[in-house]
């Protein structure tokens, strides 16, 4: 009896070990079919995420079949990321709901914004997301069904996610405890590591084997090589810029000291008028189109070399950045904004200096003084006053945004009130695009090209504009001109014109936005703004040529009689040895242009004392502050750890 019990109870224990075996078995089963199904997701959203981005099939199905392209790490990167949000959310795949609507989104943004502007998406381009929905009347009306597309698009979308999230919860199983707590056991450590392997500027062997190869200084590459997602997750470190190699005190007070240690100015102070203009360009450099009368006949008549602007068709405070410090975004992380990121406390400018010498000191602006954070960027640079369109009077509009005459007279009867020496600097509007045809009920030129009549009707509405800029440049120049009191006019553009297809069909362009990287011929061509340097005692500058925008404060002041030991002391030495400094290219005075000069091993000591003096009086401790920008030594420095709100409650406009 024994014996049959004893038989028994080994029966019954061999019968549960096969049964504890086959569950293990099914567990292990399901864990294994769950890690597939997720991977299977992943690599399904990956591509679509790629295909968004790039628009292209071809170039997704090479994404992913380039054996030295990250596209299985991007799959692995994702899967984690669905793992934790299911994790976090009980259900099993719930995350997807989740990370698939907002890396799309992400992508389709990104596809819009390299189509219009030439660029991919940054992080930082959130910084500005203001801007993008307040301009957005203006797209809408230029593309309706566009729009429309949009609309639908959005809504569908957010009705599909709802039905989808209540339909997922409601059929999926809950996670048990253990179920989510081992998938937070993975993916959050795996994702932690990845992070610490995102910073660009320090090397990592595990990324390296990943095929992970930042490419900051050409975007466009390094989109195209890490993918859309790896390559977005690189740009979030340029937030923070770090010291650049060799930087350090002894370094700052090795820079060659200017001949001049203070500023000069004549007996009788100039006024000083800075006129940036939106978009402001060339029409007649479209090849076969015919444009008459001649949309800036002024400006050619005055014209003093061109600007060779940083950016195209947008990113404006780049451009203004440069012109009013005569630093250089060349020296700042790829995508970056210095208004939103960096100008966080009083930054050297011309403001500063015109102040210092008793001027007064305004800018004008007629929209929103939150504007690429222009409010407190401007009080930062030394501006008295910033008259924007919260404390302007109400000024006509030509079109749907405020007239370039109606800024002029604003220019003129600011100046006309102003007993004491100023410093001017303004913005126009009227010519911001897009430029969809028919803007302009009452047009006055007549356009003849070989094209699309939707384009010649966009080169219409876009030479309409710049003929009204050109003439109000004339009416700024005219009443100068009887002025008493010496007066100096600068007057330029920005970047050219998104016009988009109409670059293509007129043969302007390959492609409908500018490249980066070209041979030196293409670079000045799609890069080129026109310049206008002007007094009322010597007549305009001539012979300038094409210069970056940081160049402007010289030629600026040296008009206006003005020596001073960084504008034109520091810049003036510089500017005997190259034209343009820009991030993918140094132009020379003579000799060949120089690429991708930023990654050589040795730098010409020229431009290396140039990033340097500028980290320094961005970034560090002003050590060059007292030999080149005498002016801000006995100024109160604001603390650089304040808090941006705190300084945006400060703010004046």
């Amino acid at each position: 009896m024994a014996k049959l019990f004893a038989t028994g109870k080994t029966v019954a224990h061999q019968e549960e070990n096969e049964a504890e075996a086959l569950s293990r078995r099914a567990y292990a089963l399901g864990v294994l079919r769950s890690v597939m199904i997720t991977l299977a997701v992943s690599a399904v959203l990956v591509f679509a995420i790629e295909f968004v981005a790039r628009g292209s099939f071809i170039d997704t199905l090479n994404f992913f079949q380039q054996p030295f392209k990250p596209s299985w790490t991007t799959v692995a990167l994702f899967a984690l990321l669905i793992i934790g949000f299911d994790a976090l959310l009980g259900r099993p795949y719930n995350g997807l709901l989740i990370v698939a609507p907002v890396a799309l989104f992400l992508a389709f943004v990104g596809h819009q914004k390299s189509l219009y502007l030439g660029d991919p998406l940054y992080p930082t381009d959130f910084l500005y997301a203001r801007q993008i929905v307040e301009l957005m009347p203006l797209l809408v009306r230029e593309r309706p069904l566009a729009g429309i597309g949009i609309a639908v698009g959005l809504i569908a979308g957010i009705s599909l996610f709802v039905f989808a999230w209540r339909y997922w919860r409601r059929r999926m199983p809950t996670l048990s405890f253990w179920a989510r707590i081992s998938r937070l056991a993975i993916a959050i450590p795996a994702l932690a590591f990845f992070v610490s392997i995102m910073d660009y500027a320090t090397f990592s062997w595990t990324r390296d084997r990943l095929q992970i190869i930042p490419m900051m200084w050409d975007q466009k590459e390094n989109y195209a090589s890490n993918g859309f997602a790896i390559a977005f997750a690189l740009n979030v470190p340029m937030a923070k810029v770090k010291a650049p190699q060799g930087y350090s005190d002894k370094a700052i007070d090795a820079i060659a000291a200017p001949s001049q240690t203070a500023a000069v100015l004549p007996e009788e102070k100039p006024d000083v008028i800075i006129v940036m203009s939106e978009s402001f360009w060339d029409p007649t450099r479209l090849p076969g189109v015919s444009i008459t009368p001649d949309p800036i006949q002024n400006v050619r008549a005055s014209q003093s070399g061109h600007v060779f602007s940083p950016e195209f068709g947008g990113m404006t405070a780049n451009v203004e950045f440069e012109a009013l410090t005569g630093f250089s975004n060349a020296f700042l992380p790829a995508g970056s904004i210095p208004y939103q990121q960096y100008v966080r406390a009083p930054v050297p400018s011309l403001a500063t200096f015109f102040k210092s010498e008793g001027y007064d000191t305004k800018a004008i602006h007629p929209f929103g003084g939150w504007f690429w954070n222009r409010a407190p960027v401007y009080k930062a640079f030394g501006f008295d006053k910033f008259m924007s369109e919260e404390n302007l009077p109400l000024l006509a509009k030509r079109g749907p945004l405020v007239s370039d005459a109606a800024l002029t007279e604003e220019i003129i009867r600011e100046a006309d009130a102003t007993d004491h020496p100023f410093f001017m600097f303004a913005v126009s509007l009227q010519s911001h695009g897009p430029y969809e045809p028919n803007r302009y009920s009452d047009t006055t030129h007549k356009v003849e090209a070989p094209t699309s009549q939707w384009a010649r009707d966009s080169i219409l509405t876009y030479a309409e504009g710049a003929s009204d800029a050109d003439r109000g440049l004339k009416r700024l120049m005219d009443w100068a001109s009887k002025r008493e009191r010496p007066t100096v006019i600068a007057f330029f553009g920005d970047h050219l014109p998104p016009l988009g297809p109409v670059y293509v069909e007129t043969g302007f362009m390959k492609e409908p936005v500018a490249k980066r990287k070209a041979p030196i011929d293409e670079m000045l061509v799609q890069h080129e703004t026109p310049l206008v340097v002007w007094s009322n005692r010597t007549g305009a500058a001539r012979d300038i040529g094409s210069i970056s925008p940081a160049f402007l404060p010289l030629h600026v002041l040296e008009t206006a009689g003005i020596s001073h030991p960084y504008y034109t002391g520091f810049l003036g030495d510089l500017h005997d040895r190259y034209r343009v400094v820009d991030r993918n290219m140094l132009l020379p005075r003579q000799g060949e242009s120089v690429f991708d000069w930023s990654r050589q091993k040795e730098l010409d000591p020229a431009i290396r004392d140039f990033r340097w003096l500028q980290y320094d009086m961005m970034f560090g401790k002003r050590r060059g502050a007292k030999g080149f920008f005498p002016e801000t030594v006995d100024k109160v420095v604001a603390n650089r750890t304040r808090s941006p709100l705190f300084l945006r409650d400060e703010a004046f406009g």
